[in-house]
């Protein structure tokens, strides 16, 4: 039996777009998908991320044991093959492959020629690695029945109105580590400054837009959004799936530069959608990142 292992890390917009492309690779190359969900978690650094794909109908079983790198030693291991991997014809790895300046683009990993024991590494952040099994991969991102969903009181809402997702990502560089304040403010700046102009776009397009906005950091958000006009979202029970779970009761999107908004965009099946994305904030270092019929602001 042929293995593709697909090593999972990040937040839960990034674990998608991992096990997405991995589903996709597993199918063209008639590979059985297993989930490393560990190894991408074990250091200190990364604990601030948690392993969430659990939480959804994914179709793929976990990685035994043996074949995940998910303590120092097996780390160092991995590293050590990856390095051997480079001069063999038949590949164990799959690593995502990115330019002199950290950009990385679609390109199709299949064609390459493999071991039956094949690793796979990298976040793939474009809808060309998996459109042509999105059916399949919608069905997957749907949440199971283990996961503690919030009767919520924003679902009819969303549902009856006209209503317009914003997601606005803060303290991208001055978390877990990372101490670039500046840059996460200037990120910020930008991101509000796209907001502005694409809520001016629904005013200008639909029939009385209602603004919804997620958040991760609400601290600051009154500054710029007056809570007469738009409404803030801020589940405080299981945050991630419960936000998540409401993206799919909004009717357009004016989609943040995050993977996660990215998802639950991507994800809504309202047919007549508006998506519209920002032009000029580098959300992603993969330069297919945005869906070609989202409208660039």
């Amino acid at each position: 039996m042929k293995k593709l292992i697909v090593r999972i890390a990040e937040g839960l917009g990034n674990q998608m777009f991992m096990y997405a492309n991995s589903y996709s690779l597993s199918k063209k190359m008639n590979y059985r998908l297993f989930i490393d969900n560990t190894s991408g978690y074990f250091k200190e650094k990364n604990k601030v991320r948690s392993y969430e794909l659990d939480s959804f109908n994914v179709l793929a079983e976990l990685s035994e044991k043996q074949n995940r790198f998910d303590n120092h030693h097996r780390d160092l291991k991995r590293k050590i093959l990856k390095k051997i991997d480079i001069y063999k014809k038949n590949k164990s790895f799959i690593i995502e492959k990115i330019d002199n300046y950290k950009k990385t683009s679609f390109k199709n990993y299949a064609k390459e020629k493999y071991n039956d024991l094949l690793f796979l590494e990298g976040h793939y952040e474009s809808e060309k690695y998996f459109i042509e099994y999105s059916d399949q991969i919608k069905k997957q991102f749907t949440l199971n029945n283990k996961v503690e969903i919030l009767n919520n009181k924003f679902i009819d809402i969303l549902k009856s109105t006209n209503s317009v997702s914003i997601c606005i990502r803060q303290n991208r560089y001055s978390e877990r580590g990372f101490l670039d304040i500046n840059k996460s403010d200037q990120f910020t700046h930008d991101t509000i400054n796209y907001i502005k102009n694409s809520i001016q776009y629904f005013k200008n397009k639909i029939e009385n837009p209602q603004f919804f906005i997620w958040s991760n950091d609400f601290s600051n958000l009154t500054n710029y959004f007056n809570l007469n006009k738009y409404t803030f979202i801020d589940n405080k029970i299981n945050k991630t799936i419960n936000d998540f779970n409401l993206f799919r009761y909004c009717k357009h999107f004016i989609v943040g530069p995050t993977p996660f908004h990215w998802w639950g965009a991507w994800l809504n099946e309202n047919p007549s959608k508006i998506c519209l994305r920002p032009l000029n904030i580098n959300s992603s270092n993969n330069k297919d990142f945005w869906p070609d019929k989202w409208i660039g602001i």
